[in-house]
């Protein structure tokens, strides 16, 4: 009678641990199938900003409350987060980091249109 028990068990545990991994390898496939969406989305050399800065730029976007690329609301709203999160007025240097590193990515996705419109000028010349 035991033996009969543990053989049920085992392999209730088998059954149990193999739909656990496919479910776990059905989860990695989907994951991986996102990420890649997303980085297809994205330029080419903004996907790179975004693993180098590793802050997407829609994150950098919404961490300085900017809806486009305007420089002017892009500098002011840094300004004013980086001052609030100060450590010396209270405020959160990891908030404050994040408030960087978001300007950064803003700043380098700048950059790359500024280089690619100048492309696009020069293409149109010839």
């Amino acid at each position: 009678q035991a033996k009969y028990l543990a053989q049920i068990i085992l392999v209730g545990a088998q059954v149990v641990g193999r739909a656990f991994m496919r479910a776990l390898r059905q989860e990695f496939a989907a994951s991986q199938a996102a990420a890649n969406a997303r980085g297809r989305a994205e330029r080419p050399q903004s996907a790179a900003a975004s693993r180098i800065i590793g802050i997407s730029l829609q994150e950098a976007q919404q961490i300085l409350n900017v809806s486009s690329l305007n420089p002017e609301e892009i500098q002011k709203n840094y300004d004013h987060l980086f001052k609030v999160n100060d450590k010396s007025v209270g405020g959160s240097f990891y908030l404050q980091s994040k408030v960087v590193r978001a300007k950064e990515r803003l700043d380098e996705e700048l950059r790359i249109q500024a280089k690619g419109d100048k492309e696009k000028g020069r293409k149109a010349e010839t």
